[in-house]
């Protein structure tokens, strides 16, 4: 599993065969109301442990807010996990950082793509990717060979 960019100067997302100098894969989460805390766990705790804590505050919301649309996108419409081939769907967080740029991946198995909506002002949610793309440097999506669903990811720069 990998959507790893290169810099390429461009806002494509293009697989790279040159690995990042720093990388941290959690184990899968199922795809739970609890998955998200787990991941902002994970990524300030990295973070802590890479001497990277700059990224910390941006990256905990960002993965948060992935983690978030990954768990809405593998459940059904009363909250409850599907199940793909018997199993409870999960979601995969990974970081990826070279000192300067940090790249949060977070994969799903909902192939639909990710989707900016206009929340109503007193909307309880909506507001998730809006918050991603002021944070980020850049973000996108793509799907990946073999996977059922999609990787969304985030970078986000010094």
């Amino acid at each position: 599993m990998s959507c790893v960019p290169m810099d390429t100067g461009s806002d494509s997302y293009p697989l790279s065969v040159t690995p990042w100098p720093l990388s941290s894969t959690m184990a899968p989460l199922g795809a739970l109301l609890t998955a998200p805390a787990c991941a902002r766990a994970h990524v300030r705790t990295t973070l802590a442990d890479w001497r990277m804590t700059a990224f910390a505050d941006a990256a905990e919301l960002v993965a948060s807010e992935l983690v978030t649309n990954a768990v809405r996108a593998s459940t059904d419409e009363r909250g409850n996990p599907r199940y793909h081939h018997g199993q409870m769907a999960v979601v995969h967080v990974r970081l990826l950082a070279d000192r300067d740029r940090l790249l949060l991946e977070v994969w799903d198995m909902c192939p639909l793509p990710p989707a900016i909506v206009c929340a109503a002002a007193d909307a309880e949610q909506g507001r998730g990717l809006q918050l991603v793309d002021a944070l980020a440097h850049r973000w996108d999506w793509n799907t990946g060979p073999g996977w059922p669903g999609k990787c969304v990811w985030a970078e986000l720069r010094r």
